[in-house]
């Protein structure tokens, strides 16, 4: 089979030499799943599996599609609670194949996109218990110290949130020309986040993207992996927290689940009973929480609004996609973040 941007055969005598796990000539296998780095599911002779992952062809911005920092967190996070794939083998050297890449075990699960994947992999008798894995994985990577699993230098120690306000601001900003829509809210949710950041209190590991679709189900019902690192960073735990939980519906919402996620269907317990759970099993005060889940919303709103600059600007093909709906995202992204900040 065609397996872009690997030269197969290097790659298979650079895995014989340095992956004593793996013995080629080995079959490959395209995982899909939404994301862009080029990953297949390896399979030898003696039916042992592993994953191999690299980053995306073309040209790639600077800290994108980091190889490196996947590799590095998953041998940290090894000996800890958090459940993450065996870190097998790292090619730094890219004549092998035109870019870094890794190898890992492979992990017995899958990750939820939608509801459809939810319905047809897990019942609704274990969906709590699901649900108390993912929160309770979340837990367990808030509470490792990273200096004390050799990471940290994973990134910066100043104000994790305040870095954040300031990108995501100026792609708003920037985006504000292109996408032929402004909204006053933007601005003074800013200023409110950045006038207001709490105490970051002790810094941790945060995955950045945690949620079901970076989380292997297993057989189980429970969290087998947590994968997808590339953007993991040093920062304050309960911003991850807040990210993490806002896709989980609440009977408090004034707006009802987003139709087809992972988490609109019945069975998974309250957003606010999660919330209580990590409180308890980490110690943390979530007084304010609703700030880091304002902050969230917002993040989401300047995301979504910079996508739609670039679909406006006519960088991206609109064909099959509803610009209406992609800016009323905005709006209502906007709204749940004005939400969370009159609830503190």
């Amino acid at each position: 089979m065609q397996t872009p941007g690997y030269d197969k055969q290097a790659v298979e005598a650079w895995i014989a030499a340095n992956v004593p796990s793996l013995t080629p000539p080995l079959d490959w296998h395209r995982l899909e799943g939404g994301h862009s780095n080029l990953t297949y599911m390896l399979t030898d002779a003696q039916g042992r599996r592993a994953v191999i992952r690299r980053p995306p062809l073309g040209e790639l911005l600077p800290k994108a599609h980091d190889m490196g920092r996947e590799w590095a967190l998953i041998s940290a996070l090894s000996p800890t609670p958090v459940p993450v794939p065996q870190a097998l083998g790292f090619c730094e050297d890219m004549a092998v194949t035109g870019q870094r890449f890794y190898v890992m075990s492979h992990v017995d699960g899958k990750p939820l996109y939608t509801a459809d994947d939810t319905n047809r992999l897990v019942p609704e008798s274990e969906r709590v218990k699901l649900a108390h894995s993912f929160i309770d994985v979340l837990a367990d990577l808030h509470s490792v110290d990273p200096d004390a699993v050799g990471l940290g230098d994973l990134g910066k120690r100043d104000s994790y949130v305040g870095r954040q306000l300031k990108t995501w601001y100026q792609s708003w900003t920037a985006s504000i020309e292109p996408a032929q829509y402004d909204d006053p809210r933007a601005h003074d949710l800013q200023r409110f986040f950045l006038d207001n950041i709490p105490d970051q209190g002790p810094i941790r590991v945060v995955h950045g993207d945690y949620g079901l679709h970076n989380c292997l189900t297993g057989p189980n019902h429970v969290i087998a992996a947590v994968v997808d690192w590339e953007i993991s960073t040093l920062g304050d735990p309960l911003a991850d927290l807040a990210y993490a939980l806002n896709p989980w519906p609440d009977p408090s919402d004034s707006h009802a689940a987003t139709p087809g996620t992972a988490t609109s269907v019945p069975g998974f317990p309250a957003r606010s009973a999660l919330a209580r759970r990590y409180a308890e099993r980490t110690g943390r005060d979530l007084s304010a929480l609703d700030y880091y889940v304002g902050f969230n919303r917002w993040k989401t709103a300047a995301i979504i609004h910079g996508v739609y600059a670039r679909y406006m600007a006519g960088k991206k093909s609109a064909e099959g996609i509803d610009l209406n709906e992609l800016r009323g995202r905005v709006d209502q992204n906007l709204t749940l973040a004005a939400e969370a900040v009159a609830r503190l």
